[in-house]
């Protein structure tokens, strides 16, 4: 053995060995029940940060799963990422001096698929230097031609069904995406604003959007506020900026008597809660606000003004007519594109839309029965909670790249989370016959980060449970956030964290997965930082020099002939280490099965560096030659327990044991 650990030599050459052993491509054996997770899917947007890397968590119970001999298939892929995708691109063509709509529908999509292929290329060399032994003969991608396939038949099963329909509902409108999006998609922040203090007819009212009064239908109290019982039901003139209107005085329980004066303007074609009270009272909906961000010609003399100018010119024109009784300064939740930060506008709009409630009843019942468990189980809570208050899904968006609605003439796209949704059974062929698809399914697990628990995996269960009948997984597995030492998420766009490969090119593949795995409590957020990962990279040389050590023995070849026959072992050092050994590999075992790959990966680590290391290896030194049995056996058996989490060094010491196998990731699991 090399006197160093030098993992740039290592990685490439032994994750190479691996795909020519074929031993990440499982075999369809009809006696054995097999493992399986189907990857989430990275969005095809440039590279991965260290929060993917967090797929760590998959390799590790994919490896486990192998070294117990079930038939494991971790099955990878790649999403297409409909509105990141279209962003990303329309970003680069505008570099260029041009506009989406200058190059042409045909022309943006030969670049959009270029865009997502050359993505494709870099993730997946990210995924194989991070040792990720996915399945890569069975890669899906969600814009694939079977893929497409199984997204309209899930489209057309549902609308036959009559739970696909078209029509006007509120909406988030990003305007400079240009699309609708959905609630997730819609982030909100904190931000500085004003409210508005508002001279209407007989009230004084408050308001954050001045711009939009041109839209008012009514002004609400609520039912129970004694300071407006005697205006409920009557009408009023109101002499507004545009001339004199009626207006109808409406009570509604969704009214909050602490907000403002505790009377509220209703613009139904252009706030969520006012749309609904709308719906309940039948009130008329006018849009003021176009896909532009521009007032509409219900506006009036402000029609053509952007939202910001609007409200300027409003507010001055109140103020000079004597209506505008005070500005108070306010910190309030505003929406925004998550995909391009724009502040989102609500509106009402033309769009298709999946009735969810007959469906997410069924989801509800899978959990409640206990055909799928949710681990953590506090997660329960959260998804019961926002699929019992579901609404209907909008899953029609206006872009260029992404899968055509299956209707003829609809030049929209669907919403990339309802071909996300199918990604478990997609991915194994459905709805074609073929032999993956009977045997791989339901999966095994899901494992994911909680923050996309109603983003993707409520909807998974929501949809294969419609297509099959059957749930996707029996398991979801939610991990916590990677964040900075700050306690930021880490994300791409906001520029925050590392690029794994940096990571892994420093310090090596091994030492970043452990530093994701050690201390990753599941649902907890992780903090990391470079020098966590420089502490497990240490690590991995205290393993190199140990085998190291063990190996230069001179007996190593007897010790191998002669073999460890436990009932021959008298030395109470011997004894000590070898029940020491058993204890670990109980431990790390249980932990394994009951999903605290941080506590499996602490036992060991304190096992091998302060246990075998730092006691037994110095006691051995003594009696060199009768340990050398009881030495090889316990970093034998210590490299298999260490193999889930640090792949490369284990198996690159494993090649190097004076007798072995094809390889370490085959090897039986330790009883």
């Amino acid at each position: 053995m090399d006197k160093v650990y030098n993992h740039q030599d290592v990685e490439e050459r032994i994750y190479a060995f691996w795909e020519k052993g074929g031993w990440f491509t499982p075999k369809i054996d009809l006696a054995k029940k097999p493992f399986v997770i189907t990857l989430p899917p990275p969005n095809v947007t440039g590279s991965l940060h260290a929060g993917h890397a967090m797929y760590v968590v998959e390799d590790i119970m994919a490896r486990y799963h192998r070294m117990k001999g079930e038939t494991t298939l971790w099955l990878p892929g790649f999403d297409h990422a409909s509105i990141a995708v279209e962003y990303l691109v329309s970003k680069q063509i505008r570099k260029e001096g041009k506009t989406k709509k200058q190059l042409g529908r045909q022309a943006f999509l030969q670049r959009a698929h270029q865009f997502a292929d050359e993505s494709r290329q870099y993730i997946r060399q990210q995924l194989k230097k991070t040792g990720f032994s996915l399945d890569w003969t069975r890669e899906a991608y969600t814009m694939d031609e079977s893929y497409s396939l199984a997204v309209k038949t899930a489209f057309d099963r549902l609308y036959q069904q009559g739970l696909i329909y078209q029509g006007e509902y509120m909406i988030n409108w990003c305007t400079s995406c240009r699309t609708a999006i959905s609630d997730l998609e819609n982030e909100y922040r904190q931000e500085k604003g004003k409210l508005y203090y508002l001279k209407y007819g007989p009230f004084t009212l408050a308001t954050t959007r001045p711009e939009t009064k041109f839209g008012d239908t009514a002004v609400a109290v609520h039912p129970d506020d004694k300071r407006y019982q005697k205006w409920i039901g009557k009408e009023f003139t109101y002499h507004s900026l545009l001339g004199p209107r009626r207006m109808k005085v409406i009570a509604d329980r969704a009214v909050d008597k602490k907000f403002g004066t505790g009377v509220v303007k209703i613009t139904p074609a252009h706030d969520p809660t006012d749309f609904e009270i709308g719906q309940r009272h039948q009130l008329k909906r006018i849009k003021v606000i176009d896909e532009k961000g521009r007032l509409t010609k219900a506006a009036g003399k402000f029609a053509g003004l952007t939202i910001q100018e609007a409200r300027q010119q409003v507010v001055a024109a109140l103020q000079a007519k004597g209506d505008l009784v005070k500005t108070v300064a306010i910190t309030h939740s505003v929406g925004h594109c998550q995909r391009c930060g724009t502040i989102t506008e609500p509106m009402i709009s033309q769009q298709w839309f999946v009735k969810t409630k007959p469906l997410a009843q069924k989801a509800i019942m899978a959990v409640k029965k206990g055909r799928i468990k949710i681990v953590p189980k506090r997660f329960e809570k959260i998804y019961f909670h926002w699929l019992e208050n579901i609404k209907d899904w909008c899953i029609s968006r206006q872009l260029w790249w992404g899968h055509p609605i299956p209707i003829e003439g609809e030049t929209d796209v669907l919403d990339t989370w309802f071909s996300s949704g199918l990604w478990p059974i997609a991915t194994l062929g459905w709805p074609k016959k073929n032999q993956d698809f009977p045997y791989f399914y339901p999966t095994t697990i899901r494992e994911t980060g909680y923050d996309i628990l109603f983003f993707w995996v409520a909807r998974e269960v929501m949809m294969c449970l419609a297509m099959t009948g059957k749930v996707p997984f029996k398991t979801v597995y939610l991990h916590g956030l990677v964040r900075d030492q700050q306690g930021h998420k880490f994300s791409k766009t906001a520029g925050i964290g590392f690029d794994p490969l940096a990571m892994i090119d420093k310090y090596g593949a091994d030492a970043l997965r452990f530093a994701l795995t050690a201390g990753n409590a599941p649902g907890r957020d992780l903090k990391i930082d470079e020098n966590r990962i420089i502490g497990y990279r240490n690590f991995t040389n205290k393993i190199w020099n140990a085998a190291r050590f063990i190996m230069m023995n001179r007996y190593s070849s007897s010790a191998v002939s002669k073999g460890l026959l436990r009932s021959g072992i008298q030395h109470q050092d011997d004894q000590w280490i070898l029940k020491e050994l058993d204890k670990t590999t109980k431990t790390v075992t249980k932990n394994i099965d009951h999903y605290r790959f941080d506590l499996a990966a602490e036992t060991i680590y304190q096992f091998f560096w302060h246990v075998f290391c730092d006691q037994y290896l110095e006691m051995s030194k003594q009696r060199r030659e009768a340990t050398q049995p009881v030495l090889l056996h316990v970093l034998a058996t210590s490299l298999k327990l260490l193999h889930p989490f640090m792949p490369f060094i284990t198996e690159e010491i494993y090649q190097k044991l004076p007798r072995h196998g094809k390889s370490l990731m085959i090897e039986s699991w330790p009883k």
